[in-house]
């Protein structure tokens, strides 16, 4: 996939180049970040309740399991760590 940049301004594509990676760099961080902090709670829930987070959402999303908040906060542990995951997957897969 290629994207085109509209750069409103009288800047150099080194100095626009230099923002965009930093920028990139900046998300990469806070996705990394935000990936581990979602992973630790994942995983004190699955030593809790002997399941892995996989298994977990498919009982979850099934309705197998009850409406515990400990089961809401996986729930949204496990959201969190796959959307992140993803972030940082496209992040990490574009070149400037």
């Amino acid at each position: 996939m290629t994207l085109t940049v509209g750069i409103k301004g009288d800047f150099t594509p080194q100095e626009v180049s230099e923002v965009i990676r930093g920028a990139l760099e900046q998300n990469q961080r806070v996705a990394k970040y935000k990936i581990k902090k979602y992973l630790e709670v994942c995983e004190d829930f699955e030593k809790k309740y002997e399941m892995d987070s996989d298994l977990f959402m498919e009982k979850f999303d099934s309705g197998k399991l009850g409406d515990d908040d400990d089961f809401f906060g996986w729930y949204a542990a496990k959201r969190g760590f796959d959307i992140w995951n993803k972030r940082l997957k496209i992040i990490s897969g574009i070149q400037i």
